[in-house]
């Protein structure tokens, strides 16, 4: 005669669901390198480009305001301006149109005589809205005040410094290698770019197969 106690000898009691729990699984380790990467790769190369466009426009601005004028004048009047051959000083014209114009320059020596050349390139500066023309280079024998006189219909006249070939050139060299800087770091974020993802890529693969 059989036992109603014996029939569940040998089993095991899994509930109402009829299985054994699942086994634990051991968390993933996360997978590498982490995107922040090339979050920051190209957080750097545009901190790169703002320095670097910065840094061109600001030596061409500032090329051109040491040499834009610094005293100006209108027709007929007569200024006193210091002048130092070593700056290369020079006078500038702004006007909307072509006119005549006479200049004069006299020192406070009369033995002094300053001379008048018209430049042999064409010189253009632009500052806070007036578009300027290389009118004459100047040379005066020594550094000293300068009485300067100019009359022409129309137009405005300034006292500056000549825009030397030289200097423009190195400004804009000077430029060019400020602009560097963002390509390089461009290229940068490209290659950080590219090999994160491939590891990234290759480390997902490989938590796949196991």
């Amino acid at each position: 005669m059989s036992s109603p106690y014996n029939q569940n000898y040998g089993q095991q009691n899994y509930g109402q669901y009829g299985a054994p729990p699942p086994p634990y699984a051991a968390p993933r380790p996360p997978i590498r390198p982490r995107v922040l990467w090339i979050v920051l790769s190209w957080v750097l190369f545009v901190v790169l480009l703002v320095v670097g466009v910065a840094g061109f426009a600001g030596s061409i601005f500032s090329t051109i305001s040491e040499a834009a004028p610094t005293t100006t004048l209108s027709s007929g009047e007569t200024v006193t301006v210091q002048l130092n051959p070593a700056d290369k000083p020079a006078i500038w014209a702004s006007a909307n149109q072509a006119t005549d114009v006479e200049c004069q320059v006299q020192g406070a020596d009369p033995s002094q005589k300053p001379t008048l050349t018209q430049p042999t390139i064409s010189q253009n500066l632009t500052v806070n809205g007036d578009n300027w023309e290389l009118l004459f280079q100047v040379g005066v024998p020594a550094a000293g005040q300068y009485q300067v006189n100019c009359v022409g219909e129309g137009v405005k006249f300034g006292v500056g410094k000549e825009l030397a070939a030289g200097e423009t050139a190195a400004a804009v060299g000077g430029g060019l290698a400020m602009l560097a800087l963002p390509i390089l770091g461009f290229l940068f974020a490209v290659v950080v770019t590219i090999v994160v993802l491939v590891k990234r890529s290759g480390a997902r693969k490989r938590q796949l197969m196991y």
